[in-house]
């Protein structure tokens, strides 16, 4: 490997040189004072799965899979509902947000309806959904749905109605249409808004799809893992499918924010 001769650096240079070494040295740290904490929590407590038998545990699911389902089809499944609600809520989501977000009169109809809807829990909905849906996926995706269609709206109606006024003028300078002035200035500049709406409901749907499936009925998911292991005092599952929700999350977050910086590469000098 090489090494970086530090001797010819001056003294800022050495400092960032020394912080960029600490950052990558941070995530690992905490990685292993959780593993620590883990180890230690399992030693002192009978209930409580040790790392070893979480891992013979996910291993075995694999081997003996739950309801003919190994952890990965679990992991699909839920993620196949996710998939299909955030497509409504990057469609659907996003024209809702633009048309309150650029038009007055749209705005000032919708806004206080809206406002009081995205107040209600979207596990609140579940009742009612279940009565108008019955069981099954389309349930499910109705309260993912439900509970992550609000933020991309959010996003989008503050991206829209907050453009920069100069931007605007240009376009009356040019005598823009007010066709041009959305599809070709207020949206454009609004990209970061709208990606930040995009993370925030991925990540939103995701937690949300959760809950939905230890709550509901259904045979597949990593909610249906947890809620299994829990009926069954099967703590070792319990736990395989938390670390499986915190890696799949992780995943997803790496995801949006990739493809944010492929749409909207200034916002690399920002993060």
């Amino acid at each position: 490997m090489k090494r970086t001769d530090i001797s010819h650096m001056s003294s800022a240079e050495i400092k960032e040189y020394r912080l960029k070494i600490l950052y990558r040295i941070l995530p690992v740290i905490s990685i292993l004072l959780l593993i620590g904490l883990w180890l230690l929590a399992s030693a002192n407590s009978g209930n409580f799965p040790s790392p070893s038998e979480v891992l013979e545990r996910t291993i075995r699911l694999f081997t003996k899979p739950v309801k003919k389902r190994n952890l990965i089809l679990h992991v699909l499944a839920s993620l196949r509902r996710i998939g299909i609600a955030l497509l409504f809520d990057w469609t659907v989501g996003i024209a809702f947000g633009i048309l309150i977000g650029w038009f007055p009169k749209p705005r000032a109809f919708f806004s206080p309806l809206f406002d009081a809807l995205r107040a209600v829990p979207p596990l609140a909905w579940i009742p009612l959904i279940t009565l108008w849906f019955g069981t099954g996926e389309i349930p499910k995706i109705v309260i993912v749905i439900f509970g992550s269609v609000a933020s991309i709206v959010v996003n989008v109606k503050a991206g829209l109605s907050t453009v920069d006024k100069m931007y605007l003028d240009v376009g009356t300078v040019f005598n823009a249409t007010p066709a041009q002035r959305l599809l070709k200035i207020a949206i454009p500049s609004s990209l970061d808004a709208i990606f930040a709406g995009v993370r925030t409901s991925t990540s939103a749907a995701w937690m949300v799809v959760l809950a939905a499936e230890m709550l509901g009925a259904g045979d597949a998911g990593v909610g249906f893992l947890i809620s299994r292991g829990m009926d069954s005092m099967d703590m070792p599952l319990v736990l395989t499918g938390m670390i499986a929700i915190g890696i799949v999350g992780a995943i997803l977050a790496i995801v949006t924010q990739f493809a944010e910086r492929l749409v909207c590469p200034w916002t690399r000098k920002t993060k």
